[in-house]
């Protein structure tokens, strides 16, 4: 059985990841860190035309070879607008929700280089001011950027060197708490990226040679939809997306556990691969649950709708409160990467 020492890694990769500022359209960072990643466990990897990672994990059966996906990109904002007072509205980068990100702090990163901090903010944030402060609804036409410079007008901040397209990051508040949870913004799917590298490790650590060739692709469009349209296919006769699993009313799955998902908003997933994943699971003792998810797509279904002449599947860790401020446990790290060994045959 795997050492329980690899969700410790696992997780040390993920709290490295989630400081790099990655919302979709701005991926060049955490995308030379996946690649160094998997280049420092002595894998070969190299960027796509996208700007993605694809890493080689070796294998025997290059006819028959799997594709683990994962995804680097996160939410986020960008600036639409300069507003007359020196305030900026967003538009949304992927689905970030304006009522669960208020007050949070952000950074603002030009095209030269430079960064600014500010705060996400409701427009006229004073309570004791606006006295529409409870009845107004938080979208993206109420809710603003407050500059941490003193800056007055539209002109005062494009002196800065903001503008009109530049990205807005918005702070993870990553945490680790002493009984196992993890909280941070953007788990979602940065987790995933640690535990497959957990299960990376894990086989460079032990010289594992897998059965079948099996590569990993990170993905940096994911939640716009076409993260794995375009990946080279080569060989693959399977996808396996490593993503949250989502943990709510009318599901089974816990932040304790695997989610293994049956079907989302796209349809069902590969009926004898689910089933494989399940088998998979008991074999490996994994604490794991089925689960339908109602409001979600992942990068297989992507690779799918792409035209890919593949079987597709789907697990991950159970996150809560997804899209927001996210919570897991590392049970449910280390039952994933049992679920990927188990699935592997390793």
């Amino acid at each position: 059985m795997i050492d329980r020492k690899y969700a410790e890694y696992a997780w040390e990769q993920t709290e490295q990841i989630l400081a790099i500022d990655s919302p979709v359209g701005y991926t060049m960072d955490v995308a030379a860190w996946s690649k160094k990643a998997f280049e420092d466990l002595g894998f070969k990897a190299h960027y796509s035309n996208k700007g993605g990672v694809v890493a080689d994990l070796g294998g025997e059966d290059t006819e028959d070879a799997l594709l683990l996906t994962v995804h680097s990109d996160t939410l986020g904002g960008m600036v639409s607008t300069i507003k007359p007072n020196g305030r900026l509205q967003l538009s949304a980068l992927g689905g970030l929700e304006p009522n669960n990100t208020e007050t949070e702090n952000v950074r603002v990163r030009t095209r030269d280089g430079r960064v600014y901090e500010g705060t996400f903010q409701l427009a006229n944030a004073s309570f004791h001011v606006n006295e529409e402060f409870e009845k107004t609804e938080r979208d993206w036409d109420t809710m603003e950027v407050v500059l941490d410079e003193d800056v007055r007008s539209a002109a005062d901040v494009r002196a800065l060197g903001v503008e009109v397209g530049d990205i807005v990051c918005f702070e993870p508040r990553t945490r680790r708490t002493a009984s196992g949870y993890i909280k941070s913004r953007f788990l979602d799917d940065k987790l995933s990226m640690g535990i497959v590298l957990g299960f990376a490790k894990y086989i460079a650590d032990n010289q594992i040679r897998l059965p079948r060739k099996t590569y990993v692709a990170v993905t940096i469009y994911e939640e716009v939809g076409h993260g794995c349209s375009s990946v080279d296919l080569k060989g693959v006769t399977e996808i396996l997306s490593v993503d949250m699993g989502c943990v709510g009313d009318g599901l089974q799955c816990t932040e304790k556990q695997v989610s293994i998902c049956a079907k989302d908003k796209g349809g069902p997933y590969n009926y004898n691969m689910v089933t494989k994943l399940i088998n998979a699971a008991k074999k490996m003792e994994a604490d794991y649950a089925v689960d339908v998810y109602p409001r979600y797509s992942s990068d297989a279904t992507a690779a799918l709708r792409g035209g890919a002449d593949v079987r597709h599947g789907l697990i991950g860790a159970g996150v809560y409160a997804s899209h927001g401020y996210e919570r897991s446990h590392m049970d449910g790290v280390y039952n994933t990467i049992k679920v990927i060994c188990g699935y592997l045959g390793v």
